[in-house]
């Protein structure tokens, strides 16, 4: 009889234990994997840059909701590696990070200090994010699409200047 009790309270200790490993399992899943190298490419840019606005082709989209990630997520993006990564040495002006697309596009930023930044139709469905004062350090950039789908042509812009909006 002690012999079961005990069995018994193991195989609790151990379910338990197997549940919060499972919890605690789930938290890097949770958010993009921002160490990956990027899928497009490595924007080297410091304040000043030439040509402003810095653009980069990409295929925006992918398998995972990204609507938990922090505030204002939303589409669909690829968890697994950064569509572009910016490494900015940062000066005195903002930093105009934006999307164009013929389609409703996200923008899914993990700035210099860790923070994660979104956007949704800041022109009409394209996507943008205003920093005004930018840290120096590296920017992961995640482009996604609103619906489900195919990956879509899009152009990433990294600028200075306000963009021009419709």
């Amino acid at each position: 009889m002690l012999r079961t009790i005990a069995a018994a309270g193991v195989m609790l200790v151990m379910a338990t234990a197997g549940v919060l490993a499972q919890q605690k399992g789930a938290a890097p899943n949770a958010t993009p994997n921002w160490q990956a190298p990027p899928r497009y490419a490595t924007a080297n840019l410091r304040a000043g840059f030439e040509p402003d606005p810095h653009q980069v082709q990409v295929e925006a989209g992918g398998d995972r909701e990204a609507t938990g990630i922090g505030p204002d997520c939303a589409g669909w993006i690829d968890f697994s590696k950064p569509d572009v990564d910016l490494n900015y040495t940062a000066g005195e002006y903002p930093l105009y990070i934006s999307v164009v697309a013929g389609v409703d596009t996200t923008l899914v930023i993990n700035d210099a200090a860790g923070r994660w930044i979104c956007n949704d139709d800041f022109d009409g469905v394209n996507p943008g994010i205003i920093i005004q004062r930018p840290a120096s350090g590296n920017y992961n950039i995640w482009i996604g699409t609103f619906e489900r789908g195919a990956p879509q042509r899009a152009t990433l812009r990294i600028s200075e200047v306000p963009p021009a909006r419709r």
